[in-house]
């Protein structure tokens, strides 16, 4: 007759709790190492697997299922996950995650403000924050994008959420990128909450450095804020052409002239149009107390790679629109600018929607503080996502060393190898996989994608249809010639139909940061949280 033998192994065990098995009582039973009788059933005690893996220093295969899908086994490199790179170096050695209209929620003409966004962004590692500062009733600055509809906060309200949430997940500097229309008055207030909400983390004066020449570190401004905005120049710094224009112009209205020179962009709207044509209108004149502020993040305007030449210095920056970066991205100049100064890259004002470019772009010529829409999802924030998830998810990565390199000056060459490296992935299956919100069957096929220097290779696995735990055992070979930049994004779809699909699910990550050899992929929502249990299982190697 068949019975049901009991296994327990040892409370709190990680492996497993209980194991039933079904066993055959053999008609002899005196080497059975245990038995009794009771009502006429034979209760049959058995050893523990566990202990008998454990005498034979093996696994069980429970627990080897629980180990491929651990961190132990996870296609990130564990070391990866905290601080292990050298924070020592000038904060321009760095890319820096950033935000662009940090304040909104939504689009960038009838979007909502929130300060919500400030603490999304701050809990996603983002380092550098916009404030666009604008007059506001009973001399209280607000913050909204100006000449639109999008609704209006406080700029104290702002200030007091980035103290309370500025070091909540990584200790080193918060910039805080003000885009300042205000009046000198309402300047002055700005200057104020600043000094008196964010009291000893605001960077007040420079610090004691041996090399003065040199912005500072990440370590050396732990627990710091720092602002960027226009500063009062004197006549002779730069000549009094150079300062009073440095005076009157303000970042946005740069935006502004991106805005123009996109090529074939429509006007959306008749709004956009008016807040174009008024944009140009404004003119700012920075306040003493607030210019006072601003250390080692000046803004000036750029003009050319030969005037940054002569007369900027690191303690300066400059802000671009991405039509105008893209146009001088080729020039070797702008890694050799890169080295030595911070820029910011920002999108083009046409982006009403608040869509984003591909900041692998600006990356790889090594732009520091390249500007994205947080509340905007898909792959530039995925890749920004999977760029920032290296050194601990702190908001600063160390650059690639031939970006860093003084004199080194051409992407090709100097990122390049001898020869490139060849990157065999094998995307074996996938596991607890969601249900598709419509409620259909899964019909899912998996996306890998290599973003580099110059280009992106995508591969796509068959569909396997109606499965949530679907085994495709598809192998891909990619060619990556700049393995220290490279990004890997893995998507998970869902086949709706002939040319189209959904994402299920996603995972991005650098080359640098994945382990060789059969690997546990996590899957992540298109918000960036973990879908736990859903996963992906992978053979990565490379040559």
């Amino acid at each position: 007759m068949m019975e049901w033998g009991h296994v327990t192994t040892p409370a709190g065990d990680w492996s497993q709790n209980c194991l039933f098995v079904p066993i055959r009582i053999p008609s002899v039973i005196h080497d059975l190492p245990r038995w009794c009788h009771a009502s006429q059933t034979t209760v049959l005690t058995l050893p523990s697997p566990l202990h008998a893996a454990r005498t034979d220093r093996a696994m069980t295969f429970e627990g080897f299922h629980r180990y491929m899908e651990s961190k132990d086994c996870s296609v990130l490199d564990q070391r990866h996950t905290v601080v292990y790179q050298d924070m020592d170096q000038p904060l321009c050695h760095y890319f820096i995650s950033t935000s662009h209209n940090t304040y909104l929620t939504g689009d960038q003409l009838v979007g909502k403000s929130h300060l919500d966004a400030y603490v999304s962004a701050l809990r996603k590692g983002c380092r550098c924050l916009e404030i666009d500062c604008w007059d506001g009733p009973n001399t209280e600055p607000v913050v909204y994008h100006g000449y639109t509809l999008t609704t209006k906060i406080l700029f104290r309200d702002v200030v007091s959420t980035v103290e309370q949430h500025a070091f909540e997940v990584s200790p080193y500097p918060v910039i805080l990128s003000l885009e300042n229309h205000c009046c000198q008055e309402q300047q002055v207030v700005m200057a104020q909450y600043l000094i008196s909400i964010l009291g000893e983390k605001l960077l007040k004066t420079p610090l004691d450095l041996p090399t003065s020449g040199e912005l500072p570190s990440p370590n050396d401004l732990k627990y710091k804020v720092l602002i960027k905005n226009k500063k009062i120049r004197a006549p002779n710094e730069a000549g009094e052409e150079a300062a009073s224009r440095d005076a009157d112009e303000s970042e946005e209205e740069e935006e502004g002239e991106e805005g123009e020179e996109d090529e074939g962009s429509a006007e959306p709207s008749k709004l956009w149009s008016l807040r174009k044509q008024k944009k140009k209108v404004k003119k700012v004149m920075v306040a003493e107390a607030l210019s006072n502020l601003v250390i080692y993040t000046q803004s000036v305007k750029f003009t050319s790679f030969s005037h940054a030449r002569l007369h900027q210095t690191p303690h300066q920056n400059t802000s671009m629109g991405e039509k105008k970066a893209h146009k001088l991205a080729r020039a070797s100049d702008f890694i050799l600018h890169n080295q030595r100064c911070l820029s910011r890259i920002y999108p083009a004002g046409s982006r009403t929607s608040s869509s984003n470019y591909n900041p692998q772009e600006f990356w790889s010529i090594g732009s520091q503080l390249v500007a994205l829409n947080f509340q905007s999802l898909g792959l530039p924030m995925d890749l920004n996502g999977g760029r920032f998830q290296d050194n601990g998810r702190c908001g600063y990565v160390l650059k690639p060393a031939a970006l860093r390199r003084s004199g080194q000056g051409n992407s090709a060459s100097s990122l390049q190898g001898p020869r490139p490296t060849q990157l065999l992935l094998k995307v074996i299956s996938g596991s607890h996989l969601p249900v598709p919100r419509s409620g259909k069957t899964l019909d899912s096929f998996v996306r890998v994608e290599v973003h580099g220097v110059h280009s992106a290779c995508r591969k796509n696995t068959d569909t396997v249809k109606n499965s949530l735990s679907p085994c495709w055992d598809a192998s891909m070979n990619f060619s990556v010639s700049d393995p220290e930049l490279s990004l890997l994004r893995f998507s998970v779809r869902d086949q709706t139909g002939l040319l189209s699909s959904e994402l299920v699910g996603q995972y991005s990550l650098a080359f640098g940061s994945m382990k060789r050899g059969y690997r546990w992929l996590p899957l992540l929502s298109r918000e960036g949280f973990s879908m736990d249990p859903a996963s992906l299982f992978v053979f990565v190697w490379c040559s």
